[in-house]
């Protein structure tokens, strides 16, 4: 965890580096950044989840058998040779 006396070092160092004047800029487009990284997770964690509602439904809904037979060729050819 960061202390209050590192915290005042890097406070410092911002100052210094970029200029009072910058500071709050920084802080605003920092604070911005953080916003869209946040909307972006959600957006992504409801695709996620929609995904999944999607594979529930498409396992739940039971699949269609069919059961009819086809003839072959082959085995007509062996009923007609064997009457």
């Amino acid at each position: 965890m960061i202390g209050q006396n590192e915290l005042l070092i890097v406070l410092i160092l911002v100052i210094v580096l970029f200029g009072a004047k910058k500071v709050p800029e920084l802080a605003r487009s920092m604070g911005k950044a953080k916003l869209e990284y946040k909307k972006g997770m959600d957006q992504a964690e409801e695709v996620e989840t929609e995904e999944e509602e999607e594979e529930e439904v498409v396992k739940a809904k039971p699949k269609k058998k069919t059961t009819t037979k086809r003839k072959t060729t082959a085995s007509k050819a062996k009923k007609t040779s064997s009457e």
